[in-house]
């Protein structure tokens, strides 16, 4: 069966979903909507893809661009089995109305909080909660990596508590010319920062306290990891659980990845679409196991985690695909995501 999708939004995420879309093999992407009429639309007519006006206002600026205008977003809808709503933060719950109208499946990203659709979801961790509802939010790409990293030694049953510390980019790499931090770090003003409570939204007994700051770079974020074990272990041990969860990828500083910058190069000399990431890159090197204390350490590169998760989450609410672990292995086979970005050669 071949699930038809809209994606509502052309901008970081948005193009991404698409793109992502129109890779799998059991998906159509039937279009995208949005009310911008520069390059980042247009971008999209240059690829073959259908463009819907959001709004009645956006649709006669597209006409009077001259872009070549499908319909309205109401029109898309009619076509579709789901949509991916990433348009800005707030927008999406003002969407929802439309969807609900239209009887599409809806996946809203983390912008929007989890009252909005009372579900939350990262695939590795409740998939199986999200199968067959309406509508569904991919957390954000700090809460992704959170649930991906903590969740996986959470499963093994080796994590009692995690107490973290988030430096976060700026902005995005495209929007760095509108300002912001500039030769400075600004905290958060709460302890905690949403991230760790937005993670319980996926695993509520998870016991995690998250401290962020925001720093003047605009290359992914990187997190830091405090964890009380459950009991003495190996560094092994904890390597093997993370080894054993999907879309942890291991990097080295041994192997000249010693900064986020190095990170974001080598997935461009690895020939990825806009040198994204869709991996949490964990440095494998630097993670220590002291007893029942582990310290670790990993990237995340923010605009793309959340695709693969989006993926995943079209085929739970359709229920095209019902196990979890099966629509995990089809999006990152049709993505070629990694565990190991190096041979094994390059590190002897």
């Amino acid at each position: 069966m071949t699930t038809r999708v809209a994606v509502n939004g052309y901008g970081v995420i948005g193009k991404r979903v698409a793109d992502a879309v129109r890779a799998m093999p059991d998906m159509e992407l039937a279009g995208v909507a949005d009310v911008a009429t520069d390059w980042r639309i247009r971008t999209a007519t240059g690829h073959d893809i259908a463009v819907f006006a959001a709004t009645e206002q956006a649709q006669a600026g597209m006409l009077a661009a001259g872009l070549p205008v499908a319909g309205r977003l109401e029109d898309l809808l009619g076509q579709v089995d789901a949509v991916v709503d990433t348009t800005p933060k707030m927008v999406a719950a003002a969407n929802l109305d439309r969807y609900r109208t239209a009887g599409v499946k809806a996946v809203l990203q983390g912008g929007e909080s989890h009252a909005t659709t009372g579900h939350s979801f990262v695939a590795q961790a409740n998939y199986a909660t999200a199968l067959g509802r309406d509508t569904t939010r991919v957390v954000s790409c700090n809460t992704t990596s959170i649930v991906r990293v903590l969740g996986a030694l959470h499963d093994a049953e080796l994590l009692v508590r995690a107490r973290g510390v988030l430096i976060r980019r700026a902005t995005d790499p495209g929007e760095s010319h509108l300002g912001g931090v500039m030769n400075t770090l600004v905290p958060e003003r709460s302890i905690p920062s949403h991230q760790g409570p937005d993670a319980r939204t996926v695993l509520p007994d998870l016991d995690v306290v998250t401290m962020a700051a925001k720093a003047a770079h605009t290359q992914s974020h990187s997190h830091f990891w405090s964890l009380q074990l459950t009991g003495p272990a190996s560094r092994e041990e904890v390597l093997d659980a993370l080894r054993a969860a999907p879309r942890i990828a291991f990097i080295r500083m041994s192997d000249g990845l010693v900064a986020l910058n190095t990170t974001v190069e080598l997935m461009r000399d690895l020939g990825r679409p806009r040198g994204d990431m869709w991996e949490v890159a964990l440095w494998e090197d630097v993670l220590t196991v002291e007893g029942e204390e582990a310290y670790l350490t990993y990237q995340v590169y923010n605009e793309a985690i959340v695709v693969p998760e989006s993926i995943d989450a079209i085929r739970a609410l359709t229920g095209s695909v019902t196990d979890g672990a099966t629509s995990i292995a089809m999006t990152d086979a049709a993505l070629g995501m990694r565990q190991e970005f190096l041979p094994v050669s390059a590190r002897l």
